[in-house]
């Protein structure tokens, strides 16, 4: 699941909206409990929307709920399960992070637990090149998720790939092959922009030699490339493939890390940023917000006026108009704005009292 999956979700504003969401296990013995739980939230789920439709208004979402629940395949269940159905849609997501165990009828889809692991949770693309065809997965630590989608998987069917390479006289079939090779990784470049676009996490790329070489040629993405990882990976299974790619995606992380201080330390010689929870969020509301640093374990709730500009800390309070995680908040408005999160070790900030905002102008 990535940002793209998200927005997705909260595009949707009808009622009833369902979600179930539940811890679930990756390995046996403790992942035969996860289909009897499935199968009680479904049964939580239907109950509830009996109670308030009649069985012909409830049937099109619980055939849609049965359905789905069916389709899961507990061989590859990982930490948490979320399943969200309505009237037009139904998916599920077996998801890297664990879950609190509920059922929700609302207006929109629960996604605020997802938002919150998205946030939380080192996250990066992996790119693994290949003619046959190429595949892109979502890391989350050393798990790998493969999309299927937005293009994805990708096979190389012109000539050079599936398709023959042409022959005669005075045709150098292997600049030909080459170029067509050029033209492939092209394609899978354009495919990663939307994606890009909602959810800019770095990428890692793998390949071999000559694969890796065209794609760093014509890609326009270099500054998202967090690392290359030669080799053969056509036929690698995700865990196997997350195995080698999670080292090299936590050494880039980290250094990664090290560099947004130094971006802080100009931007504050150049009085380009702003310290401190009220302060980030004001700006960030602006539009002004290019790269937010939150310290690993900074969490606090908060209260926003009626202006939406002005957001002052709620700790020890509750209530409709108090924000559970006001970081959270602040993490979202940045990234809605096109700005950058980078989270950082605990006490790293402390003369920003935990937050600092690097400003675009």
């Amino acid at each position: 699941m990535n940002r793209h999956d998200v927005k997705l979700l909260q595009s949707f504003n009808q009622y009833p909206c369902v979600s179930i969401l539940l811890p679930t296990h990756r390995t046996a013995p403790d992942n035969r409990q996860d289909p009897i739980r499935v199968k009680n939230l479904v049964i939580e789920a239907g109950n509830q929307l009996l109670a308030q439709f009649s069985k012909r208004e409830a049937e099109p979402i619980l055939k849609r709920l049965a359905k789905i629940a069916e389709e899961i395949d507990y061989r590859y269940t990982l930490d948490g399960l979320a399943i969200f159905v309505n009237q037009e849609f139904a998916v599920k997501y077996y998801l890297p992070f664990t879950l609190n165990e509920r059922v929700i009828l609302d207006h929109t889809f629960a996604t605020r637990d997802l938002v919150f692991a998205l946030n939380r949770t080192p996250r990066y693309w992996v790119l693994a090149l290949s003619e046959q065809p190429t595949r892109l997965f979502e890391g989350t630590r050393e798990t790998l998720v493969e999309i299927e989608g937005d293009g994805f998987p990708m096979t190389h069917t012109g000539p050079g790939g599936e398709g023959v390479l042409p022959g005669g006289e005075g045709v150098n079939k292997s600049a030909y092959r080459d170029e067509r090779h050029r033209q492939f990784f092209r394609q899978v470049d354009g495919a990663l922009r939307p994606l890009f676009l909602d959810d800019p996490l770095p990428i890692i790329v793998a390949g071999v030699d000559r694969h890796l070489s065209f794609f760093e040629e014509v890609s326009q993405h270099k500054q998202h490339i967090l690392a290359m990882l030669k080799g053969s990976y056509d036929k690698a299974k995700p865990h196997e493939l997350g195995t080698q790619v999670w080292p090299l995606a936590k050494q880039g992380l980290a250094a990664k890390r090290q560099e947004i201080f130094k971006e802080l330390e100009a931007a504050i010689g150049a009085r380009k940023f702003v310290s401190t929870l009220g302060e980030a969020w004001r700006l960030a509301q602006e539009g002004r917000g290019a790269s937010l640093l939150v310290e690993e374990d900074y969490h606090v709730p908060g209260r926003v006026d009626e202006s939406g500009f002005h957001l002052t800390l709620a700790e020890g309070e509750s209530g409709p108009d108090v924000m559970a995680d006001a970081v959270d908040e602040l993490i979202e408005l940045v990234l809605s704005k096109g700005g950058q999160v980078t989270f950082v070790d605990n006490g790293s900030l402390q003369a920003h009292q935990r937050v600092a905002l690097i400003l675009r102008y």
